[in-house]
């Protein structure tokens, strides 16, 4: 059926612009007709076209579609056939590009090309058989309605209240092997068992129903129709009990026991994955609620979430800070454990920064906010962790695959037992219950969760200890690195270089040094800085200088009266023509800068040599030795000196190491690692690193860098400490070790649990019990992700 999609096209300045998105769109299949509207960047498709060809159609075509996220809670599924069924209910509306269920949290994300009113993605999902919720109470409001809930209406209330109902049925059982009947009588046996089965129960009839209608299958399904099967059973031969030889023997024991196990499992289940989010709670609990701020000549307190960037805040001993800012007055001992991961101590004075959510312990701070709400620290990392949490690995490609098809292959393995128990022994109440067995042992709940509790718990576990997963495909990623190329300014050393010598071939130090500093002062290079801090020691004013413009990767030029005055590396140098004079003298490890002058004739003149040391960082040299011991390559990549690379390899024992390389060759170094075989992770910190991250299968920033290299990354360290990559691998690791065991164990307990059932050998409470077992063993396998610890 055709319909009408509109969304909004960035990039588009002119008609030629208009005429090739209409051109793109109408050669995507299904598109009747495409209409643009260059003033309000909007665009309009008839027809029965996906909405994502349309989004890659415009991008091909070089244009942009402007996409939103939201995110819903979703109440009623159960198992990854659930999953499933949401997820391409959500994907038939029109506004919807991408649509991604995590069964662990409950959560539909949806990616959208327009505004997507409530009720019909509610609409859509009731019709599916699922109640879709807008996030907007509050956690604490939450918590207020969950502690005035009446304890009927609790989440355990129906697991105790069945089992109660479901023990006098049970226990005779296990009497019989002590040769007593405490057999209740049949009137009594369904008078227990009937409200489990329809009132407890009713549940999986509903669940079950929505499934029918959309045309498909779930675990509340198999459970429904498992569960009425025993039941039924019981009341055929309750009624139809001619009073010879004693009472009938009935069934609904089972039927109850194994709703009662079921719904005990789903209790159990649901708090194990509130645990699976603890990480990204104890992060949301970071943001305080007010703050202390300037505003009419006083101090007034007033919501978090209403300070703005420029604003002052007064902080007391023991608050914590509500937004990232810059100390202006006082000083004070301040816990960054939200990102360091440690509740060390760590001294603040003015023109330092500090990070909201971190506590402040002994002093009083007056802070100029400088990020606030979405842009500040603290929120950055929650939303990294919980697009980390809701994304799909790509092993869930296959977990999907089987889960479409998982409820009709058991619905027609249980109807062929029933009919070969039936057809070749003639004991058709002995079919029906190992048809039962084989419905209920039969789950797919620990298929839907085995990925996403692992995910969660392990990429909440590395966000405590400073290690943000952008994504699930890299966790993936990570296990098959085998090569690791650092920057070295910044991620391997301090980046705080310091001027600490330099030579002058004609004029005086503090002349020369008056020109570097003035040439330097517009850059934002570790070594401009260097340059300008010494002159300001020794109190050199700057000169004034035009046409400053920086050599990406090799230096920086100006004017100075009439003279070009050029600063930087010797390979720079040599690319203009120049001879290098032979070194005064070798500094080990030292950066060199060269400061020449060009007057009009075009003759050059060295005029000075600079030399710059930079301390490697305390835990460079253990993030070589973990890294090495994982069997990984470790290399370096520098746009600093040959002497200076080799130096700083050879301290490290690095594998390979590159000098004098530019921003645009990083690419290129990596580009031949891989062709040699290599599966490479880059680390780096600058904005020049950000195509070398990009071209890296993982990229890795650190976030004490700059905002281009954390966005060219797949993870992100909140700490400058080069050790946490090799604990960021180890973690990647590990997640997907239990990813790859969850799934073992969900897959082992079908492939052993259906045949057993089927052959007779295994009865329906029983069943409901490994049934129950299975999901709450691949949470708590994934729960132990929790304990884990980077490597000291």
């Amino acid at each position: 059926m055709d319909k009408v999609i509109k969304f909004n096209v960035s990039g588009m300045t002119c008609a030629s612009c208009v005429g090739r998105v209409e051109k793109a769109l109408e050669k995507v299949s299904g598109v009747v007709s495409a209409s643009v509207n260059l003033a309000l960047e909007a665009v309009s498709v008839e027809g029965s076209a996906d909405v994502s060809a349309l989004v890659s159609a415009v991008k091909d075509a070089g244009y942009k579609v402007n996409t939103s996220e939201v995110q819903y809670q979703v109440k009623g599924m159960t198992c990854a056939s659930c999953v499933s069924r949401v997820e391409k209910a959500a994907q038939a509306l029109p506004q919807v590009i991408k649509a991604e269920v995590n069964l662990a949290t409950e959560k539909l994300t949806l990616t959208l090309v327009a505004e997507l009113p409530f009720a019909e993605i509610e609409a859509k999902l009731n019709d599916a058989g699922y109640t879709v919720v807008q996030p907007q109470a509050a956690p604490d409001e939450l918590n207020e309605q969950v502690a005035a809930t009446p304890f009927y209406r609790a989440d355990w209330f129906p697991a105790v209240a069945s089992l109660t109902l479901t023990l006098p049925m049970v226990l005779p059982m296990f009497a019989m092997l002590f040769n007593q009947n405490w057999m209740l009588p049949a009137w009594m046996q369904w008078a227990l068992a009937t409200p489990v089965q329809f009132y407890f129960g009713a549940r999986f009839y509903r669940a079950g129903w929505g499934a029918i209608k959309a045309g498909t299958g779930n675990m509340d399904l198999l459970v429904a129709i498992g569960t009425s099967a025993a039941y039924g059973l019981s009341l055929y031969l309750w009624w139809t009990f001619s009073g010879e030889h004693g009472a009938p023997h009935l069934y609904f024991e089972s039927s109850s026991a194994v709703l009662s196990l079921v719904l005990l499992g789903k209790y159990l289940e649901h708090r194990a994955k509130r645990r699976t989010t603890s990480a990204l709670k104890a992060l949301e609990s970071l943001r305080p609620t007010s703050a202390m701020v300037w505003r009419d000549n006083n101090w007034q307190e007033v919501p978090a979430a209403a300070v703005k960037s420029g604003e002052r805040l007064l902080i007391k001993p023991g608050e914590r800070i509500p937004v990232d800012g810059v100390v202006v007055e006082g000083h004070s001992q301040v816990d960054e454990a939200l990102i360091s991961g440690e509740s060390v101590p760590v001294y603040k004075a003015q023109t330092d920064k500090v990070t909201g959510g971190s506590v402040n312990l002994d002093g009083v701070l007056e802070v100029d906010a400088t990020s606030v709400g979405a842009e500040s620290t603290l929120a950055k990392i929650i939303r990294l962790v919980e697009q980390a949490q809701g994304a799909k690995a790509p092993v869930q490609a296959l977990v999907d695959k089987v889960s479409a098809v998982f409820v009709p292959a058991v619905l027609v393995i249980a109807l062929i037992t029933f009919f070969a128990w039936g057809f070749s022994t003639g004991d058709w109440p002995t079919g029906i219950l190992n048809a039962v067995a084989v419905l209920v042992i039969a789950c797919p709940c620990a298929l839907g969760l085995a990925t996403p509790a692992a995910i969660m718990a392990g990429t909440g576990t590395a966000a405590r200890y400073g290690i943000l997963v952008k994504d699930a495909g890299a966790l993936e990623q990570a296990t098959a690195i085998d090569m690791v190329i650092f920057d070295k300014t910044g991620t391997l050393t301090v980046g705080k270089p310091e001027l600490s010598n330099m030579h002058t071939f004609t004029y005086h130090q503090d002349d020369v040094l008056q020109l570097a500093a003035s040439l330097q002062q517009y850059s934002e290079h570790p070594l401009a800085k260097a340059v300008v801090n010494k002159a300001q020691e020794k109190q050199l004013s700057l000169l004034p200088v035009s046409d400053f413009k920086v050599v990406a990767g090799r230096g920086v030029k100006a004017q100075y009266q009439d003279k070009t005055v050029y600063l930087g590396s010797g390979f720079w140098m040599q690319e203009l023509g120049l001879t290098l004079p032979a070194l005064p003298e070798e500094i080990p490890g030292a950066s060199l800068s060269w400061l020449v002058s060009q007057n009009s004739e075009l003759s050059c003149e060295f005029l000075a040599l600079f030399y710059f040391t930079d301390e490697l960082k305390a835990h460079a040299f253990t993030a070589v030795k973990q890294l090495k011991q994982q069997r990984i390559k470790v290399a370096m990549l520098t746009g600093d000196s040959q002497s200076s690379a080799q130096y700083n390899a050879k301290l490290l024992e690095l594998d390979d190491y590159k000098a004098q390389v530019l921003p645009e060759h990083k690419a290129e170094y990596i580009a031949n690692a891989q062709q040699q075989g290599y599966c490479v992770a880059m680390v780096g910190d600058g904005i020049n690193d950000a195509p070398a991250l990009a071209q890296a299968d993982l990229g890795i920033a650190m976030a004490t860098g700059t905002e281009v290299a954390v966005s060219a990354s797949a993870m992100t360290l909140m700490r400058g400490e080069p050790s946490l990559v090799a604990s960021a691998l180890a973690m990647a690791k590990l997640t997907y070790r239990k990813i790859k065991q969850n799934l073992f164990w969900a897959f082992i307990f079908n492939v052993i649990g259906i045949p057993l059932a089927a052959l007779g050998y295994l009865n329906p409470i029983f069943a409901g019990a490994a049934m129950a077992a299975s999901s709450l063993l691949v949470i708590s396998n994934a729960l132990l992700l929790q304990r884990w610890q980077p490597k000291e």
